[in-house]
């Protein structure tokens, strides 16, 4: 239910996926706009009567966004004080923060317009992980169609080096190794030949534009430096050579993609990750739809599959979940992973620690 509570609560529950991802700075900060933000900027207002599932909106990192925008560009040093993590003092932190709000407001305003752009490419080893089974089953070659490919930096995926607990898979010479922390056994990986890799999104991102660098620079926690260096280390891979991405509907492309001739032998494959919760209702609809459709067309030698790393809103992190055809069998989770990678655990979940959603800003999965 929209009102001013329930979007402050977006803020609080942001906060707990924070901690749980070991992120205390920017828990810090979203408590402070969950318990402190005010109405004296038209920011804090438009914040405050969001009209919106807050939660599903992704309005805080919206709004953090803008904040980490203007200390990536050397605007307010007592804002940058605070996302380096050397002011703690929760009243200071929360002062700081509305008084940035007021001085930088047109500035900030227009970040709360779309959904944050958090194109991770440490994103791909959990999206790996579900490919890992797909080979398993079918066999090595793949194609792969990804939805809400932002800028496109997953669409790199079958360039990037990926470590997982000491399995490598991916090109020796790549200029990305993604290594996350895996907490399991290292897997036995089938061999796999990724043939091709498509993406589209609503409102593709030129990651090749300084602007758009800037941009997706600012939705890097500042707390995790190391992403920072990745992300633009990805751009510097698309810069030498881009990715086929387009700008689609979901529901379009993946229907038409659908459409297209199959090979034989290789597996056609839907993946995604951190974009279900932003497909309206009715996109994700006829996603479900054409996948079935398409499913009840497959055959051994041209099967299909779905592979997501998205969340189950009410815990702290990501569910790697694979469904495969022509055996049509149900979701299988294969592993969690942390929002931007950082670890991925293979294997059933842990829903020990969670934290309580209003009915409306829950997701189903696909």
């Amino acid at each position: 239910m929209a009102g001013e509570e329930n979007n402050r609560g977006a803020f609080r529950i942001q906060a707990f996926y924070c901690e749980s991802n070991a992120s205390p700075v920017y828990a810090r900060v979203a408590t402070a706009l969950a318990e402190g933000l005010t109405r004296d900027s038209a920011v804090g207002r438009r914040v405050l009567d969001w009209p919106g599932e807050p939660t599903l909106d992704a309005l805080p990192l919206r709004l953090i966004g803008g904040l980490h925008a203007l200390v990536l560009a050397g605007k307010d040093a007592a804002l940058a004080a605070v996302f380096r993590g050397e002011i703690t003092d929760a009243a200071q932190v929360t002062t700081i923060l509305n008084d940035a709000l007021v001085r930088h407001d047109e500035a900030v305003l227009p970040w709360l317009d779309g959904p944050p752009q958090t194109n991770e490419p440490g994103r791909s080893a959990a999206l790996m992980t579900g490919l890992i089974e797909v080979a398993r089953r079918f066999g090595p070659k793949l194609e792969l169609l990804e939805i809400g490919s932002s800028a496109g930096l997953n669409l790199l995926i079958d360039r990037y080096r990926i470590d997982l607990g000491g399995t490598v898979i991916g090109p020796r010479d790549a200029a990305v190794t993604i290594v996350p922390d895996w907490r399991g056994a290292a897997p036995d990986v089938p061999a796999i030949e990724i043939v091709s890799v498509k993406g589209c999104d609503v409102a593709p991102m030129d990651a090749t534009d300084p602007a758009v660098e800037a941009r997706l620079a600012a939705y890097v926690w500042a707390e995790e430096p190391e992403r920072l260096t990745r992300v633009r280390a990805a751009i510097a891979m698309m810069r030498k050579r881009g990715v086929n991405l387009v700008e689609a509907d979901a529901a379009d492309w993946v229907e038409a993609r659908l459409a297209e001739p199959q090979a034989h032998g290789v597996t056609r494959v839907l993946m995604h990750s951190v974009v279900w919760q932003y497909l309206p209702e009715p996109v994700a609809d006829r996603i479900r739809a054409a996948m079935a459709a398409a499913g009840a067309r497959a055959t051994p030698e041209r099967p299909l599959a779905w592979v997501m790393m998205e969340s189950d809103r009410a815990l702290g992190y990501q569910v790697i979940r694979v469904r495969h055809w022509p055996d049509g069998e149900a979701w299988r989770v294969v592993g969690s992973s942390h929002a931007h990678g950082r670890w991925i655990k293979p294997g059933a979940l842990d829903a020990s620690d969670g934290i309580e959603l209003p009915d409306s800003a829950k997701l189903s999965p696909g």
